[in-house]
């Protein structure tokens, strides 16, 4: 397994996917999406594990205008506006290779063990 979670460090959410992930001995790569974003393939290719862009976005991240404008840009706008403004990305993102899951959710992460 090859584990990345993409957080921040006051995201409980994230904590919580850290302390998964230690309590079962499998090391992970922390990135902090405050100093180092997602980089673009990384992006594409979590949104298309996930649903799509908009399946992505949390609808309660604290700038609500960039959540509001993703919403009403044209579709090949939305990617690179997502990659300007990762603060309101659903976190934490973990991947395991072409498997992503946005959020806490330690029911799909037993299944990749």
């Amino acid at each position: 397994m090859n584990i990345q979670i993409f957080g921040t460090k006051k995201c409980n959410d994230t904590k919580k996917a850290e302390r998964f992930f230690k309590e079962r001995g499998i090391k992970y790569q922390f990135i902090d999406m405050k100093e180092k974003g997602m980089s673009k393939g990384e992006l594409t290719s979590v949104a298309s594990s996930n649903g799509g862009i908009m399946n992505m976005i949390d609808p309660d991240a604290k700038d609500k205008d960039a959540v509001a404008l993703l919403q009403y840009i044209a579709d090949e706008d939305k990617l690179e506006k997502l990659l300007e403004n990762q603060q309101i990305i659903k976190t934490p993102v973990v991947r395991n290779g072409k498997q992503s899951t946005l959020g806490y959710q330690p029911d799909v992460w037993k299944k990749w063990e």
